[in-house]
């Protein structure tokens, strides 16, 4: 079973930088596609990056240009790198692995951009 577990969340003034991480515990060769998503409390969960297997990148349009989404596959990882973060940006970042039997999930990290 694939584990997922996120890290480099924190408190981040507006306009700062912060990189998340998400390691993968398994042999990735079954995952097709790495996500991230986030959840501000009372939204609803959201789609803000995603890198397919290939390599091939998308972005939220919240994010687009702000955020970019690697992959290490030596390490086994996912990060994101966020930038010029905004009070908006706030939230659980989730990190997800889709495989073509099961989606699986990490246990999120708190980002907070506030001044």
């Amino acid at each position: 079973q694939v584990q997922l577990a996120e890290s480099g969340g924190g408190l981040v003034q507006p306009g700062g930088s912060l990189r998340l991480s998400c390691t993968v515990s398994e042999n990735t060769l079954n995952i097709y596609a790495m996500d991230w998503y986030r959840q501000a409390p009372g939204n609803q969960r959201e789609l803000v990056a995603t890198i397919t297997s290939g390599g091939d990148t998308s972005y939220a349009d919240p994010v687009e240009g702000r955020f970019t989404i690697s992959r290490d596959n030596a390490k086994n990882s996912v990060d994101l790198q966020m930038s010029s973060l905004k009070p908006e940006d706030t939230a659980v970042y989730y990190c997800c692995a889709r495989t073509v039997i099961l989606d699986y999930w990490g246990q999120g990290t708190q980002v907070t951009v506030s001044s």
